[in-house]
Order: C-alpha cells, then structure tokens, then sequence
C-alpha cells in the first residue's frame, strides 16, 4: 500500500491527538505518512531466564492465563492484520514464545494466511535445538536470538542460569533448519559485559550469525535503567573499530532498525540498533500486539487499545480493524526517551514483546 503524505514526523514527538481526519484509507498510517507493514506480536509475558536487565531474580507476577489471546483469538487478530490491514511482516515474540503452547500449530496457521507474511520469531534460544526443524517445517522463515556474551560464567551472571550451552545449540540447530539468516541479539552493559563486543563479532562471523547490537532501553520491570550505565552506539563501534575496519553496508536502510557495516569488507555484516542516542523514529514501521490482545503504536508507548475485549464481545472484523487503524493513527512522532517529560512504560519487556 501507498503512504499518505502527510509529511515526516520530528522527533521528539508532539503530545495530545491527532488534529486532523483520518483519511479513507485500509493501511495502518499515522498523521506523519508512516505506514506500519511490521507486526510484532507477543505470545506469552512468561521467561525462562530471569535477565538482569530485565527482570529481577525471583522473576515477575505473570499475566492470569484467562487474559493471554487463545490461539483461535490470536490467528482471528492476525488474519485481520494481514487481509485488511496491509500487514507484511510478522514477528513472533515474548517474554519467550517457545514457552507457548502448541507453538508450532500457531506458525502453522499463521503461515497460511493470505498473502503469506514473512514470519519470524525472537527467542532466547534456550529449548530450540529440539524444535527448529519442526517450525521452520511449519512455516517459519528466520530466527532472531539473544546473546549478550559467549563466556559461560558471564551468561550466567547476566541470566541467572547456566544454560550458554542450550542456547548455542539451538542456534546451530536453527542454521541446519534454514532458519535463516540466524541473527544475533546482544545488549551490552556497564561494568558488566561490555568488553564482549568483540568476542561477540568474532563468534557470529565464524559461524556465519548476524550479529546486532541493541543500545540498553528503559524497559526493565524494575525501573532501575540509568543512562550512564548504558553503552552507546558510538561506544560500540569504538570498539569494534579496534579490531576490524567498518565499512558502510551498501544497501538502503529503509525501516529497518539496525545502522549496518560491513566487516573488513564483507561479505559479513554487524548493526547496531541506537533507540536512545540514534532515534530512528521517523521511518518506523512497526505495531504491537500484546499477549493479552492490546494494540501499542509504540514500544515506549503508555497508551493502548484492548483489542481483545472487542473480539470476545463479538465485534466484526472490521470493526477490529478500524480500532487498530485509530491506534496508529494516533501514534507520536517519537519516543521522546531524550526529553525531560519521557515516562518508561508501565509494562516491561517482558510484557510488551520485542
């Protein structure tokens, strides 16, 4: 579908409504000309890994089981998203999906929609080497993984379980599923691992991962972010830099979260996902689906739409629809993290999906 134009948003936001009528128009726009084509979708708040950065040791209060979308709940939202409002792409994600039940039945039928969207799934890896034949067998097209170090001891500080050797597994076993390209998540921390962005490069090339470094987000359950603890876009690449030549990836960034470089020239790659010091808000391309059906125009958002309530009342689809086209088109021009007035969201990670 084609953007309205309607100009190109500035960031930081502007707070309050829309002013202007929505026009007549099937996509998910907003009042800046974006169109969202990305879904994330979370399929449970439950983690096996208790992340410092995260969540805390003794783990969080999960959500009743009354309140998570049933699959039939889940499928019925998504087939709205994809046959009427223009949706691509989606990502499959948590808390941790594999933790979900009947999982593969769920890619199933969501791989069956049409158009077929590319699917794919964000995971800790921890249970995977078991099941990445099985769901790229039904239907899942990639794989992306969290992986904040290589050093067993140092994972098991960070996660609060020994489990590096799972997690490794069932990345290999999602590169010999064709769960490709396998990518690489990692987070690096102050004081903790920040000296792992090199090892972490030098792992992902020789096993052919793609790695991305994601700049520490407020999102914790615990509200304890600080950004003095955080590790830069600018800082990573520092490093990186000390060991490898950069080089800017070739192709147009587009929506795509992740700056690009090529690594000594290519063929291998490392991105890096700067939400706080490289707001990349402007050409954003994402909705939210939470696990308990509520709709999020953004990830810092603290407004929502219970898109659940209105399938259990019986709504018809397009009445669905129309309440997911009015979330976006409310949607700010960005997350305002860099501005006086910002407020983490209520949900955690966790809760929100990835």
């Amino acid at each position: 579908m084609t953007a309205v134009d309607l100009g190109f948003p500035r960031v930081p936001g502007t707070r309050g409504g829309p002013t202007v009528p929505r026009p007549d128009n099937p996509a998910l726009i907003d009042t800046f000309g974006r169109v969202a084509t990305d879904l994330r979708v979370s399929l449970t708040d439950k983690c096996n890994l208790r992340c410092t950065y995260c969540m805390p040791a003794e783990g969080l209060e999960w959500m009743p089981s009354a309140d998570v979308l049933s699959d039939d709940e889940l499928v019925f939202l998504l087939r709205i998203a994809v046959e009427r409002l223009g949706v691509t792409d989606i990502r499959l994600t948590g808390g941790e999906p594999l933790l979900r039940q009947g999982l593969e039945h769920i890619v199933e039928r969501v791989a069956a929609l049409e158009p077929r969207p590319r699917l794919s799934m964000t995971t800790n890896g921890i249970g995977l080497a078991k099941r990445a034949k099985s769901l790229a067998d039904a239907g899942l097209d990639r794989i992306n993984v969290s992986l904040d170090t290589v050093d067993r001891a140092l994972f098991e500080t960070i996660t609060r379980r020994d489990r590096l050797s799972h997690v490794l597994a069932g990345m290999a076993a999602a590169r010999e599923a064709g769960l490709a390209p396998v990518k690489v998540n990692a987070v690096l921390m102050r004081g903790l691992n920040e000296d792992q962005a090199v090892p972490l490069l030098r792992f992902c090339l020789a096993e052919g991962y793609h790695l991305r470094f994601i700049e520490q987000m407020p999102l914790d359950a615990q509200h304890g972010w600080n950004r003095r603890d955080m590790i830069t876009a600018e800082e990573i690449l520092g490093m990186l830099g000390e060991e490898f030549s950069l080089s800017p990836y070739p192709a147009a960034r587009g929506g795509a979260p992740a700056e690009r470089w090529l690594v000594d020239g290519g063929p291998g790659d490392v991105g890096v996902i700067a939400s706080v010091t490289r707001p990349f808000c402007g050409a954003c391309e994402r909705t939210r689906l939470t696990a308990d059906g509520a709709v999020r125009s953004c990830l810092f958002s603290n407004d929502e739409t219970d898109l659940r309530a209105l399938v259990r009342a019986g709504a018809r689809e397009e009445e669905v629809a129309d309440a997911w086209r009015a979330t976006m088109w409310g949607k700010l021009a960005g997350h305002e993290i860099n501005e006086a007035g910002f407020a983490q969201p209520i949900r955690p990670m966790s809760a929100i999906g990835g």
